[in-house]
Order: structure tokens, then C-alpha cells, then sequence
């Protein structure tokens, strides 16, 4: 009994400190550092099972039409999206560098990923990320399975495609 007496004041000890750490400012809360391995291992382990987790939407249309994609291309660019994740022939805007974590690659990212699960993400965004809810910011779920259809898409995708079929916003 007097161990788990023990234990118990040891994890309140332990709550109070921390508590004090974070509440009292000593926490670093700037960008500009990165976090250690561990707290990424753990916020990419948990971020990508809350996604797996919720992530179940079906397309409503096909997503290798022509144009669907075109349409998801379109706003992909009209929703900024480019700023921080860049487009064939468009650089990443500068302020993406100070993004604490960084934004992926979506070319690299779009092969590890289901639609539903880009769908939730872009639809939903992911928190303390930077990475912004565009449901929430009235986007409507047929334009963000247009996006996605773009993104599933954009690792073969064309500079030459992507101007075409973003000139015309």
C-alpha cells in the first residue's frame, strides 16, 4: 500500500513540475527550433493513427478523369495551397521555410496515402501544423476530392499541365 502511496505522490510531484515548466513560460514555443526526435516520433504516430482512424469518405466521382483533375489543379491554386507546398513550376513561398514542422513534399506524401486520407486531411487540417481546415474555410467536399484527385496525380504531372490548367483563374 505504501508503494502505490508513493507512486501516487511521485506523479503528483511530477504533474506539478511540469505544470510549472510549461504554464511558467519555460517552455520554448518558437518556430524556429526543432523538436527533439522523440515528441516527432510521437506527434507522427499519432497524427498519422487519428488520420488512419477517420479517414473512411468515398469519392464521389471518379478521380482520373482529366477533368477532375484539371478542376482539383484549379483549386489547389485558388486555395493557396502552392504557398507552402509548391506545384510543378511554382516555388514554395518563402515564409514556408519558418513553418515549425515544415510542409511535406506532396509528391512524395500522395504515394504513401489513401484519397480518403488526403480528403480528411486537406478537408480537416491537422493541428499545430499550419496545415489549415479548408472545410472550415468553406471549401466544399466536391472541390477538395477535386483536389485530391490533382494530388493523387501530381507526382507526374507536367509544369506545362499545371499552368494550362491554372491559367485560366
Amino acid at each position: 500500500m505504501r508503494f502505490f502511496a508513493f507512486i501516487g505522490v511521485l506523479a503528483i510531484i511530477a504533474a506539478i513540475l511540469a505544470g510549472g515548466y510549461f504554464f511558467g513560460g519555460f517552455f520554448n514555443v518558437g518556430a524556429d527550433w526543432e523538436d527533439p526526435g522523440p515528441v516527432v516520433s510521437a506527434l507522427t504516430r499519432v497524427r498519422s493513427a487519428s488520420i488512419s482512424r477517420r479517414a473512411h469518405a468515398n469519392p464521389p466521382m471518379p478521380l482520373d478523369e482529366a477533368a477532375t483533375i484539371s478542376a482539383g489543379a484549379q483549386h489547389y491554386a485558388k486555395a493557396g495551397c502552392t504557398h507552402c507546398h509548391g506545384a510543378p513550376g511554382a516555388e514554395w513561398s518563402k515564409f514556408s521555410e519558418g513553418l515549425n514542422p515544415g510542409p511535406p513534399d506532396l509528391k512524395d506524401v500522395v504515394k504513401e496515402r489513401e484519397p480518403a486520407q488526403l480528403f480528411w486531411v486537406v478537408k480537416h487540417g491537422i493541428r499545430m501544423t499550419g496545415m489549415p481546415s479548408f472545410g472550415k474555410g468553406g471549401v466544399s467536399d466536391t472541390e477538395v476530392w477535386q483536389i485530391v484527385a490533382f494530388l493523387k496525380k501530381l507526382p507526374n504531372v507536367s509544369d506545362a499541365d499545371y499552368k494550362s490548367w491554372t491559367a485560366a483563374q
